[in-house]
């Protein structure tokens, strides 16, 4: 993160998140608090007794840099104040944040010249908090919708899904907080819904959504119009394949094949097919494992607003629904092995939303720096045990 830019630093933003106190119970300064969880949680802490003790291991330096007018906040204030901000507003910086990051990439992508002309894959999916239950309360654990670019390999956003909703609410919200233009958005079957279909088109992005049983009219018109072309060996249609092979450890290939097939008008179910907003082609990904002598195949559909008669259209294919991995691969694995998401036992008021989004930005921090390749894990030891890469993280 560069310090020339105070528009891409974190503490830029978090001076935009309202205190949530009466002001004459400020003993310390709301900025202050976020920055030094921040700080604890890229030195690995994991709740407010472990922001605390930070504080004081780290008081001299937090003093050059913080007002701290009463010294470091008791863990009782880390609780209090993370129970009471509101996580809109906190999610808010986030974002306001984020766009700062992706305009100033942008911008040093075609100073460098080194821009590639590829569109960024956004990939949306969820995550239960598993530890974030409160019997006590009857409140059953957070389930957040994370949005993660590929390319860029950052966290966009994330949104929490109301106690009694579901993902396919919460998706359509979380959209309309990212800037989706020209972007190619990947979501599960969860998420292939009529109205998410026309959010991501009306946004001005391309989809690729999975299709399973819970469209059950649209997956058996599919699966029959499949059936016919690939009868008649796909005469007449629009349609490029991709195929990519993999040799795995202990002698495993795994070769996928993906094919995309333009949809033609007249077939049998065009009234079902134009109630999905963008859709233009289906897509087919079929894998093949291979170990020793035994070979299994899993064939998955999507449908998609990609048309068939782009020449990369196969491999935009292909690049999406692998790239919709990485969500799995380089977020959430991350939060639970790197950071320990899944053990945290924090559950009052909005205190587990608003963690979630401060592991967020901790994780875009480490992906951010380029000083040092080291994997995730690796960094967050770092910082705890060199403060002055903690410095680069955050840029002061």
């Amino acid at each position: 993160m560069s310090t020339h830019n105070p528009s891409t630093s974190i503490r830029y933003h978090f001076a935009s998140v309202q205190d949530p106190r009466i002001n004459r119970t400020h003993k310390h300064n709301l900025f202050d608090i976020l920055v030094i969880a921040l700080c604890a949680m890229i030195s690995g802490a994991e709740d407010y007794v472990h922001f605390e003790i930070f504080g004081h291991a780290k008081r001299d330096w937090l003093s050059e840099r913080l007002e701290l007018p009463n010294g470091i906040p008791s863990h009782d204030t880390f609780a209090r104040v993370f129970s009471l901000i509101d996580p809109v507003a906190l999610e808010s910086a986030f974002s306001s944040w984020i766009q700062a990051l992706q305009a100033h990439a942008t911008q040093q992508a075609q100073d460098d010249a080194a821009t590639t002309g590829k569109e960024e894959i956004i990939s949306l999916d969820g995550k239960t908090l598993r530890k974030s239950f409160d019997p006590a309360r009857n409140r059953s654990a957070i389930h957040m919708v994370s949005a993660w670019a590929t390319k860029a390999r950052l966290v966009l956003g994330q949104i929490k899904v109301n106690d009694k909703s579901n993902e396919i609410t919460a998706i359509p919200q979380l959209l309309d907080t990212l800037d989706i233009a020209g972007c190619l958005v990947t979501i599960d079957a969860m998420g292939c819904q009529k109205a998410i279909a026309a959010k991501i088109a009306v946004r001005g992005g391309n989809y690729i959504l999975g299709l399973k049983g819970n469209q059950s009219g649209l997956k058996n018109g599919v699966e029959l119009f499949l059936q016919h072309a690939q009868k008649d060996k796909y005469e007449g249609l629009t349609t490029r394949t991709h195929t990519a092979t993999v040799e795995k450890d202990h002698g495993r290939i795994e070769t996928r094949h993906y094919r995309i097939v333009d949809l033609p008008e007249g077939i049998a179910w065009d009234d079902e097919r134009r109630d999905w907003p963008g859709l233009k082609s289906i897509g087919i990904a079929t894998s093949t494992r291979q170990i020793g002598d035994k070979v299994s195949t899993e064939t998955r559909y999507f449908i998609t607003s990609i048309s068939a008669s782009q020449p990369d259209s196969a491999r935009w294919l292909a690049r999406g629904i692998r790239s919709h991995w990485g969500i799995e691969n380089s977020l959430h694995w991350v939060l639970d092995v790197a950071m320990n998401e899944d053990a945290c036992r924090v559950r009052k008021d909005h205190v587990p939303e608003n963690l979630a989004v401060m592991r967020h930005i901790v994780l875009n921090l480490l992906r951010q720096d380029k000083t040092t390749n080291k994997s995730m894990k690796t960094k967050l030891l770092l910082a705890t045990w060199e403060i002055s890469y903690l410095e680069t993280l955050l840029g002061i």
